[in-house]
C-alpha cells in the first residue's frame, strides 16, 4: 500500500485542494497552543476563580480540568487522523453517524460555529481588558466600560486585517507566538519566584478556598469551587484549530492530531507553573481581587514586583493575548469557510469564497469578526458579559468536540488512522463524554447572588437562541436541502485517490 499525499487524502474525502498547504507540524501545534494561550485565558479569567473557589480552584482545579481535557483532546485527535478536513467536527459527525447524518452535521456545525465565535469574542474582549489595565498603568488612562469596548474593536479589526493578508503571515506570527508564550511564562514565573519580599504559604496556594459569589447556602463553598473551574475549562478551548487548519498542514493525518494533543499537554504544564507563581505572589487577596485596573493579575504583578517590573510582566501578557486572538480568528474563519462550502450558513455563497491571491477565506474572516463583536456588545451594560462569553465558548465548543467522539464510540465500522489510541480508545472516549456532560450543566448555573440584570449569566439564553434558531431552520427548510458535507472534486479524481491508497 503506497502512502497517500495530503492532496490525495483530501480528494478521497471529497474535496479539492483550495487553501494553500504551507503549515508545518510545529505551526499546526502553534495555532492551537496560541488559542489556548495560558497568558490569555488564565490571566483574563483569573478573577473568576478568585471570586469562586479561590486558590484551590486556581491551582489544583487547573490540574484536574487539564487531565479531563487531555482525554477529550486524545479522543478528538484519533478522529482527526482519519478525517483531516477544515470542516473538522461537523464533518466527522456526518461521517460517523449511522443514521440522520445531515442532522448530526447540521447541529454539531452550529454548536462549533457558536463556540468559535464566542471564544474569539472572549479572547479579544479579555485582551481589551488586559490592554486597558496596561494603558492605565503606563498613561494613567482611566479604565471604563466604553473605552474597553473601543479597544476590543481595534484589536479584533486588526486581527481581521492580519488574517486577510495570507496564511504565510499567520504561520510566521503563530510560530513567534508559541515561543513568546513559553519564554513569557518562564520570565513571569522567574520574576514572581525571586522578586517579591513575601509569598503566601504553599499550603494556602493549593488548598485555600474563597467564596465571594454571594451564595451562603450549605455547601456554597463547594459550589463556588465548581463554578471557579470555568477559569481552567475556558482556557482549554480552541485546540480544534489544529483540525480546522488541517487542509493547510503538511502530513495532516499525523501532524494535526499531534497538534491537538500536544497543545493541551504543554498548556497544562506551563499553565500550572504560571498559576502557582501568580497565586504564591498574592499580597492582599481582596484588594487585588477588586482592583480598579479590572484585572486581578495586573494588580498582583504590581504589588509583588513593583510598578515598573509589574507593568513589564503585564506587557508580556498583552502581546501574547494579541497573538491568541489572531490565531482564534484564523480557526474561526476556516470553520465558517468549510461550513459555508457545504451550504450551511446564511449567505454561504459569499462566505465560502477564497481569495485566489492570498489563499485565505477573506469574507469568512470578516463574518467572524462581525459576529464576535455583536456577542461582546452586551458588555456595555452587563457586568457578567465576559463571564457569559467564556461559558458560551465552553459549552458551544465542547458539545461540538464530544459529539463526534460519542458517534465514533457507536460506530463499529470506524477504522483508525495513522494516529490512534489502540486499546485505550474506548475508556478515553467515554470519560471525555461524561466530563463534557458535567460541564454543560455546571456553566449555565448562576454565578453570583443576588441575580440581577447586571449579574445574570445569559449563557443559557445565547445557547438556546442559537440551538433554537438552528432547529427551527432545520425543521422549516434545511432538512429539505442540507445533505451534510458536499464533495467538490470530480468522482474520477476521488476514485483515483482511493486507488492510490490501495
Amino acid at each position: 500500500m503506497s502512502a497517500m499525499t495530503d492532496e490525495e487524502r483530501l480528494a478521497q474525502l471529497g474535496y479539492k485542494q483550495e487553501l494553500h498547504r504551507k503549515l508545518s507540524g510545529f505551526s499546526n501545534f502553534a495555532v492551537s497552543f496560541s488559542i489556548i494561550s495560558i497568558l490569555a485565558g488564565a490571566i483574563t479569567s483569573y478573577g473568576i476563580a478568585m471570586t469562586a473557589g479561590g486558590p484551590l480552584a486556581i491551582t489544583l482545579g487547573w490540574l484536574f480540568v487539564g487531565v479531563m481535557v487531555i482525554l477529550v483532546a486524545l479522543a478528538m485527535a484519533e478522529i482527526c487522523s482519519v478525517y483531516p478536513t477544515a470542516g473538522a467536527l461537523y464533518w466527522w459527525a456526518s461521517a460517523l453517524a449511522k443514521r440522520n447524518r445531515a442532522a448530526w452535521a447540521w447541529f454539531v456545525g452550529w454548536f462549533n460555529f457558536l463556540g468559535e465565535v464566542a471564544v474569539t469574542a472572549a479572547i479579544d474582549f479579555g485582551a481589551a481588558i488586559t490592554t486597558s489595565a496596561f494603558l492605565s498603568l503606563t498613561f494613567d488612562m482611566k479604565v471604563t466600560t466604553g473605552r474597553t469596548f473601543l479597544i476590543f474593536l481595534v484589536i479584533i479589526v486588526a486581527h481581521g486585517l492580519l488574517n486577510t493578508f495570507g496564511v504565510n503571515l499567520v504561520r510566521m506570527l503563530s510560530d513567534v507566538s508559541a515561543w513568546w508564550h513559553l519564554v513569557g511564562v518562564a520570565v513571569i514565573v522567574g520574576v514572581l519566584a525571586i522578586v517579591p519580599d513575601q509569598h503566601k504559604p504553599i499550603s494556602e496556594v493549593f488548598f485555600e478556598v474563597k467564596n465571594a459569589t454571594g451564595f451562603t447556602f450549605a455547601g456554597a463553598s463547594v459550589y463556588a469551587v465548581l463554578i471557579g473551574l470555568l477559569m481552567a475549562q475556558y482556557t482549554y478551548t480552541g485546540y480544534d484549530a489544529s483540525a480546522h487548519v488541517a487542509e493547510e498542514t503538511h502530513d495532516a493525518a499525523k501532524a494535526a492530531p499531534r497538534g491537538i494533543v500536544m497543545s493541551v499537554v504543554v498548556s497544562v504544564i506551563a499553565g500550572f507553573l504560571l498559576l502557582v507563581a501568580i497565586t504564591w505572589s498574592i499580597q492582599d487577596y481582596e484588594a487585588e481581587r477588586k482592583t480598579d485596573l479590572g484585572l486581578p493579575p495586573a494588580q498582583i504583578f504590581i504589588d509583588a514586583a513593583g510598578k515598573n517590573t509589574g507593568t513589564f510582566l503585564l506587557f508580556i501578557c498583552v502581546v501574547a493575548q494579541f497573538f491568541c486572538g489572531m490565531a482564534s480568528v484564523t480557526a474561526n474563519s476556516r470553520m465558517a469557510y468549510a461550513f459555508s462550502r457545504d451550504g450551511a450558513l446564511p449567505g454561504s455563497r459569499i462566505w465560502r469564497q477564497v481569495n485566489p491571491r492570498t489563499g485565505t477565506p477573506t469574507n469568512s474572516i470578516w463574518l467572524c469578526v462581525t459576529c464576535s463583536s455583536l456577542l461582546v456588545l452586551p458588555s456595555l451594560w452587563n457586568n457578567a458579559a465576559y463571564l457569559a462569553a467564556t461559558s458560551i465558548a465552553v459549552i458551544g465548543l465542547y458539545i461540538a468536540y464530544v459529539t463526534p467522539v460519542f458517534l465514533r464510540r457507536r460506530s463499529p465500522d470506524f477504522r483508525p488512522g495513522p494516529w490512534n489510541l489502540g486499546k485505550w480508545s474506548a475508556p478515553v472516549g467515554w470519560a471525555a463524554i461524561v466530563w463534557v456532560g458535567i460541564i454543560c450543566v455546571l456553566f449555565v448555573l448562576p454565578t453570583a447572588s443576588p441575580v440581577t440584570a447586571s449579574t445574570f449569566n445569559y449563557t443559557i439564553v445565547a445557547v438556546a437562541v442559537v440551538l433554537g434558531g438552528a432547529w427551527v431552520w432545520w425543521m422549516v427548510s434545511a432538512r429539505k436541502w442540507f445533505t451534510g458535507p458536499r464533495q467538490n472534486v470530480p468522482e474520477s479524481q476521488e476514485k483515483q485517490a482511493t486507488t492510490s491508497s490501495e
